[in-house]
């Protein structure tokens, strides 16, 4: 995934969760936020952030945030871009698990709820995927979510009930960064959603973890990363 029209500013504050005050050529602009999770670890004043130009001028905001230095880490925080990542991923068979696709599908409704991903294998077993994108990290280590999350405990419960039925199930974590040891649910922030996950890990829906190579204009599919339950 490569973006388009980079330039480079300093992070000064976050308005609220859509819009944030950033410096770009010496100019206080109000650029648009492409993640509504809390960030609180990132959204640093005086840190080092690349932003993405606006197509349309006639938007209200003329760029958008779409990563974020953390020490020398440059950490991918559009919310959009995990979903694009993973596809791309699928469509080049660069993903173990699944590498005889005949069938890809983005969008896909089941029952109440709207997968990501729905994939169909050569021998006719159908599946879905959800992604989650996460860029909370904290000594090598990378959690979700950091916030709580009713929907995402909801995905995983339809998940389990889609695997019930017959459906290859996978949740899928995106790591917006590396490098990262391993991945794992946060207990804390969100005790219902890590339980929820565990239990979708023992009933046999399957979790993935990958991390990602971020440059300040594209974000690709990086390498597997171990999940541990706590």
């Amino acid at each position: 995934m490569t973006y388009q029209e980079i330039v480079q500013g300093r992070f000064v504050k976050r308005i609220n969760r859509f819009i944030a005050e950033v410096i770009i050529n010496g100019i206080a602009e109000q650029v648009h936020v492409k993640n509504t999770g809390r960030c609180k670890e990132l959204f640093i004043e005086g840190q080092k952030v690349y932003l993405e130009q606006a197509s349309n001028p006639n938007r209200k905001t003329k760029y958008s945030l779409i990563s974020i230095f953390k020490g020398n880490t440059l950490i991918n925080i559009d919310s959009q871009v995990p979903n694009k990542v993973v596809y791309d991923a699928l469509i080049n068979r660069q993903l173990d698990d699944f590498k005889n696709l005949i069938e890809i599908k983005r969008e896909v409704t089941y029952q109440n709820s709207r997968f990501d991903l729905y994939f169909k294998r050569q021998n006719g077993q159908e599946g879905f995927i959800e992604v989650k994108g996460v860029t909370l990290e904290e000594n090598n280590i990378a959690i979700f979510p950091d916030a709580p999350t009713i929907r995402g405990k909801k995905h995983v419960n339809e998940l389990i009930k889609a695997f019930d039925e017959g459906y290859e199930s996978y949740i899928f974590f995106l790591i917006q960064l590396r490098p990262i040891n391993y991945f794992t649910p946060n207990t804390i922030t969100d005790p219902s959603f890590s339980v929820a996950l565990k239990a979708a890990h023992q009933h046999g829906v399957k979790i993935l973890a990958y991390d990602s190579l971020v440059t300040e204009t594209a974000i690709e599919i990086g390498n597997p990363c171990p999940v541990i339950f706590k």
